[in-house]
């Protein structure tokens, strides 16, 4: 493919071609397209967690712009950080180890409707115990 598209002469050799300096970015750009659908569709699922039956309130949402720290008690009474079950007797040091980490941000409690209030009150202390004041239960919202 030898083609000389400059024939009255110019800076280069005759015979030899002039290579395209430019960048098709039409497929990045599709495929950056994409990966922000895709992304846009799975985040949400991604932030799930362990399944509760949550109680339902009439209270306000929180906003709040961190990564939040949750820690669940389930109907069985199981306790989870985040999506790790915890056994009751090393939760603080596991919720210190977070500390240390540097994460001062609110804590939220999810507890499971059918389990007993004094077991999601014992953990809510076990947290206050490794330092963490600020706690938040997290609730459904109220059908009306």
């Amino acid at each position: 493919m030898g083609a000389n598209l400059n024939p009255g002469g110019g800076r280069h050799r005759p015979g030899r071609t002039r290579h395209m300096a430019e960048i098709n970015v039409t497929p990045f750009v599709d495929v950056m397209l994409v990966l922000l659908i895709v992304f846009m569709v799975a985040a949400p699922l991604l932030t799930v967690g362990v399944s509760v039956d949550l109680p339902e309130t009439a209270a306000n949402p929180i906003q709040d712009t961190g990564e939040p720290l949750t820690v669940t008690v389930s109907a069985d009474g199981t306790i989870f950080v985040q999506e790790t079950a915890v056994e009751y007797e090393n939760l603080v040091p596991h919720l210190e180890a977070v500390a240390v980490a540097g994460y001062d941000q609110r804590i939220f409690i999810r507890g499971d409707q059918n389990r007993a209030y004094g077991d999601v009150v014992r953990v809510m202390g076990r947290i206050n115990a490794a330092g963490f004041r600020r706690i938040g239960l997290v609730t459904d919202p109220e059908l009306q």
